[in-house]
């Protein structure tokens, strides 16, 4: 069921909204409108479009047109390890570091430490030892 309108309570809450705020608060924005006023907001936008378009200079990019704030921001994401693009941004702290993703640094870098640590530990003992 649809609730009907009464029309006396949304004429009583205008009422109160234009004697606490001034008449000009309920009237219909459209009634200030008129052709000159739609005339130089048109002028605006294409002022606007213009600014926009002729600021933002775009580059080809494997057939594609992007602009130049897209272009250099992802040169660093690609791992040179594994060649995989990350979108994680924890990555962004190993790619800076150590040149590699996550994954890579774990997986390579990370393990080789650990090898050489065991490594050097076992000759430490056997010197020690003798």
């Amino acid at each position: 069921m649809k609730k009907k309108k009464d029309l006396n309570y949304i004429a009583g809450v205008e009422k109160a909204i234009a004697k606490k705020y001034g008449d000009i608060t309920i009237k219909n924005p459209i009634s200030f409108w008129n052709e000159e006023k739609e005339k130089e907001y048109l002028a605006q936008l294409k002022e606007i479009e213009a600014s926009r378009a002729h600021s933002e200079d775009k580059v080809e990019q494997e057939g594609f047109f992007i602009t130049k704030k897209l272009v250099n921001r992802d040169t660093k994401r690609i791992c040179s390890m594994c060649g995989k693009y990350s979108f994680w941004k924890q990555d962004d702290v190993y790619m800076i570091k150590y040149g590699c993703c996550h994954g890579c640094y774990i997986k390579d870098i990370e393990y080789k430490e650990f090898l050489e640590e065991q490594e050097r530990e076992r000759l430490e003992s056997e010197l020690n030892e003798s």
